[in-house]
């Protein structure tokens, strides 16, 4: 029997949207009916890959008002597919569709709720990272789980491995999820049933990339490369100049002992070895100049 074509509002933004964008498309069962981009930061791509396929570009600095709410009922949308937007879907919005609101979110809910959560993760020392597709309810990434998958997470992930792999795995799982409500064959999971409380993250904000010198070197690595390219890299400072470090790494067995966090302890070939709390750690991408005896301070 062939699928009842389904109708889709698609609020989208960046390298994920794109790929989802080209999954759907590709399914003649699916119709997206507009793209809604980001207010602030218009997604290109996306607008033309949307103009490509003679389908509507909305944006709008808030779509719960009365006038874009106005626009949306003039599509016949059965469901709003959010991928790495940036607003909030109010109560009046979510009525539109028929089928509901969902949301792919780059964590393992109900842990990981909030923004910047591929940079928490790693910060946390998590051997695993979530991507859920979820409903979307009057809370933040609190609504009813359809899918979730889990990826490993091992020491020589970054900030930038795991946006790759994300780029590519919740296009996958969004296009599973849009596919059971098309069935009618979703088995949501509560939230609560998993954890009653959860865990949210905050935004991340400039300067919350300085290093801590005095926690210890397994907290510095998990630090360092939460926030590398494409995001600020962490910093330091070298008698008030800005140090920027790319890339560290772990001393297997190194030995614990107290001393001056920050210390620049010896030149290692093109490395600089740095005191921590607890022991020491390699540093081997920076820009800036170091030298042996410096010490990285906060400012």
């Amino acid at each position: 029997m062939e699928d009842h074509k389904l109708h889709i509002g698609y609020f989208a933004d960046g390298p994920w949207a794109h790929n989802a964008f080209d999954i759907i498309i590709q399914d003649m069962s699916l119709v997206i009916d507009f793209v809604c981009v980001r207010y602030d930061k218009k997604d290109s791509i996306l607008m033309k890959m949307a103009e490509e396929h003679s389908i509507d570009v909305l944006y709008a600095p808030n779509i719960n008002s009365d006038d874009f709410l106005s626009k949306l009922r003039k599509y016949s949308s059965e469901l709003y597919v959010s991928m790495s937007f940036d607003q909030i879907f109010k109560e009046n919005i979510r009525k539109i569709p028929n089928r509901s609101v969902i949301n792919c979110h780059a964590g393992k809910l109900p842990y990981y709720r909030g923004r910047n959560i591929l940079n928490w993760v790693l910060i946390n020392d998590e051997k695993e990272f979530g991507i859920t597709v979820h409903y979307v309810d009057a809370g933040i990434d609190t609504g009813d789980i359809i899918l979730q998958d889990t990826y490993p997470i091992t020491d020589c992930d970054t900030y930038k491995t795991l946006l790759e792999k994300a780029y590519e795995a919740c296009p996958d799982i969004l296009y599973r999820a849009i596919k059971l409500i098309q069935k009618d064959r979703v088995q949501v999971i509560k939230q609560d049933d998993i954890n009653p409380v959860g865990l949210y993250c905050g935004k991340r904000k400039e300067n919350d990339e300085i290093i801590e010198w005095d926690q210890c070197s397994r907290e510095v690595f998990n630090f360092i490369r939460a926030v590398t390219n494409p995001g600020p890299c962490a910093t330091s400072f070298i008698a008030g100049k800005r140090i920027k470090i790319i890339s560290a790494e772990m001393i297997p067995n190194a030995p614990i002992y107290k001393g001056i966090p920050g210390q620049v302890l010896a030149k290692d070939g093109d490395s600089f070895l740095i005191k921590t709390k607890d022991s020491y750690i390699r540093i081997t991408k920076y820009d800036g100049k170091i030298k042996v005896g410096d010490r990285l301070e906060r400012c």
